[in-house]
């Protein structure tokens, strides 16, 4: 069993009807470092940003945002 960090933003902006740039104007975070979360590109998201994204969708969780996934090998 290995372990990855999933970033699950994109179930998130679903949820909530809500685009990279509108999220982005909400965050301060560029719309690049929104698309590269993701899509599971980026290797470190500060708590700061990860602050920022629970405010605006009002996490209180934060499982709702990351968690790990578990893939067989």
């Amino acid at each position: 069993m290995v372990r990855e960090i999933e970033i699950k933003l994109q179930r998130l902006l679903l949820d909530h009807k809500m685009t990279y740039q509108e999220l982005s104007k909400l965050t301060g975070l560029s719309t690049r470092a929104i698309s590269d979360m993701v899509n599971n590109k980026q290797e470190r998201i500060s708590k700061e940003a990860i602050c920022k994204i629970a405010d605006v969708f009002e996490v209180k969780d934060i499982r709702e945002i990351i968690d790990f996934k578990m893939e067989s090998k």
